[in-house]
């Protein structure tokens, strides 16, 4: 497989009802059009998904939502994207935001899992809970409950050279905190990548 390759076209639509604006983002001019089928289907799920734990979630009346995507990563096969979604309702204390991440082969609609990014039987868990727990020192990020985990369906994106791990509002630190994130290189975690994988494919070089 080459390593460069065009980025994914992606184009934008709106899920429009009173009080609520949801933007998502589908692929296009995919060469493989069963894997274009798969990621639009699958990340519409998401949105969805994501909008019914809303509805459980604020429970009070005149809810108003809003959702919005980012592109993290869109080269070398890999699409790697961020969905958040935020809904208030009164009489609430304050809103709520909800945020879930995917990531995509977009020769063949794969997707990623965490455990996917390494190879088989590796210790990623404990590679990268020590990663995340260092980065919360040094950053004196406040914990709510100890030492935070890095668990095998953990949420996590890929960043150019980075696979950022994060962890849901309250989850590990303050409100006020917000998604605690924390960055790791690509290059740190070489031993453990798996073999042409999305790590393994980030960490080459421009060729």
């Amino acid at each position: 497989m080459p390593l460069f390759q065009l980025p994914a076209g992606i184009r934008t639509y709106t899920i429009a009802s009173p009080g609520v604006t949801i933007y998502y983002p589908a692929v296009y001019g995919l060469a493989n059009p069963q894997a274009e089928e798969r990621i639009n289907r699958t990340i519409l799920q998401l949105v969805h998904a994501m909008r019914q734990e809303q509805l459980k979630m604020q429970t009070g009346t005149d809810m108003e939502m809003t959702g919005h995507y980012e592109i993290k990563t869109n080269e070398r096969g890999l699409l790697s994207l961020l969905l958040t979604n935020y809904a208030y309702s009164r009489p609430m204390a304050h809103g709520f935001t909800v945020a879930r991440s995917l990531t995509f082969d977009t020769n063949t609609g794969r997707l990623y899992a965490l455990q996917d990014l390494f190879k088989p039987g590796a210790s990623y868990t404990a590679v990268l809970t020590a990663l995340v727990n260092e980065q919360a020192r040094r950053r004196q990020i406040p914990l709510l409950n100890g030492s935070p985990q890095v668990q095998p369906n953990q949420d996590y994106y890929l960043a150019d050279k980075s696979l950022v791990i994060y962890y849901p509002l309250y989850a590990i630190a303050p409100y006020y905190v917000g998604f605690p994130m924390f960055p790791i290189s690509v290059y740190e975690l070489q031993d453990i990548a798996a073999e042409g994988g999305p790590l393994d494919r980030l960490a080459a070089s421009v060729s």
